[in-house]
């Protein structure tokens, strides 16, 4: 059940924290990058870790500990959220399981971040598993590791260095993924993740997952904002609502987009070209244009007084971006403004979960039914 008083509480906690750091990069940056245009470059350059030093990296979670997850079933935190109408699942009672991978939730100079740094505590709850995990707990006990997260110039301007970075987030993934696996015994699950926990995700299904025997296992993956192409994987994209081993990814933007410096591979000329879209309103891959009226709604557990907000946003499936041209009022505070802002106009990256979450929330259901329902015994 959603207690707004101690989550709203929480949240403005860790909003100002967010908004502090964020709102000293960009003022000090003012007179150097007065546009977004340059924003996203001066950004990157003023997070520019430099050289990795496997020295300076901080030290690796113990999964064996809670202190090392951000959501487990027999926790209470962020991805328990959950509207009196759409009551979560009691994670005992849940017929199959959800990993979890948070996007970057770190704004700082070094090329990964410390997985228990409080303020990196609190952005992960805030903008992770209360805002994006809690969709599933309807149908699923969910579980969300902390990770030592790369930084995010190791996505959007690749390197050896970023390579690096990233390497060291995802062993920290996959270590946690064995302690799941082990917890699990055998049941059905689903790998979840949004950004750099789609693209981690991602890898820990291709690496981990297709080909082997937990492959039986796997409901489907939830990887929107990952730059995903055909054959990334070795699994299918999704192209029916109650299709099972497949994925679904997606980039929510305006029709009036334009790619920049935040984009994965920015200094890619063809960034965008040849991405899957999966449209998260029909679960079609088609270019069908879906009108809001059959968005089943957006929630955005980052307000004061979170509500279903019915037919909020349209979709369709244009040249691998979801283009999206019916939105309502997206209800922001003045960080999360920001963020949208500096982001770049009509870039919805960081709420494609929200603008959608009563559809991914149905949709996970169902597709657990569908799995269970073609499981033998």
């Amino acid at each position: 059940m959603y207690d707004g008083a101690a989550e709203e509480t929480s949240l403005r906690v860790s909003q100002i924290r967010f908004a502090r750091g964020f709102l000293i990069l960009v003022v000090v940056g003012g007179c150097a990058a007065t546009a977004v245009g340059t924003m996203d470059r001066w950004l990157f350059d003023v997070l520019d870790p430099g050289d990795f030093d496997p020295a300076r990296a901080p030290p690796p979670p113990d999964y064996r500990t809670q202190e090392a997850w951000a959501a487990l079933p027999e926790m209470a935190d962020g991805a328990d959220v959950a509207l009196p109408e759409y009551p979560a699942v009691d994670p005992a009672e849940a017929l199959a399981d959800v990993f979890y991978v948070h996007p970057t939730t770190y704004v700082g100079g070094e090329w990964n971040a410390r997985f228990d740094a409080p303020e990196v505590v609190e952005a992960t709850r805030a903008g992770g598993t209360t805002i994006q995990a809690s969709a599933f707990n309807g149908c699923c006990a969910v579980h969300a590791p902390r990770y030592r997260q790369a930084n995010g110039r190791a996505f959007t301007l690749p390197s050896e260095d970023g390579r690096a970075a990233r390497n060291l987030a995802f062993s920290d993934v996959s270590t946690a993924f064995d302690v799941f696996v082990a917890k699990i015994e055998g049941r059905p699950f689903i790998i979840a993740g949004h950004s750099q926990g789609a693209v981690l995700g991602a890898r820990l299904l291709r690496e981990r997952i297709v080909g082997g025997p937990l492959e039986s296992q796997l409901v489907a993956a939830y990887l929107p904002g990952a730059p995903l192409r055909e054959g990334d994987i070795g699994i299918p994209s999704c192209t029916s609502p109650r299709q099972t081993g497949c994925f679904v990814t997606w980039h929510a933007r305006s029709p009036d987009f334009e790619p920049n410096g935040f984009e994965f591979d920015a200094a890619r000329p063809d960034t965008m070209d040849g991405r899957l879209c999966v449209n998260p309103i029909s679960w079609t891959a088609d270019e069908a244009r879906v009108p809001a009226s059959r968005n089943g709604g957006a929630v955005f557990f980052d307000t004061a007084q979170p509500r279903v907000k019915p037919e909020f946003a349209d979709a369709q499936c244009d040249g691998g971006i979801l283009r999206v041209t019916e939105l309502g009022d997206l209800e922001r505070d003045f960080a999360s403004r920001l963020l949208l802002r500096v982001m770049g106009p009509g870039n919805y990256h960081p709420v494609e979960f929200q603008l959608y979450y009563l559809d991914i929330r149905n949709n996970a259901t169902a597709r657990v039914e569908a799995f269970l329902s073609a499981r033998p015994g």
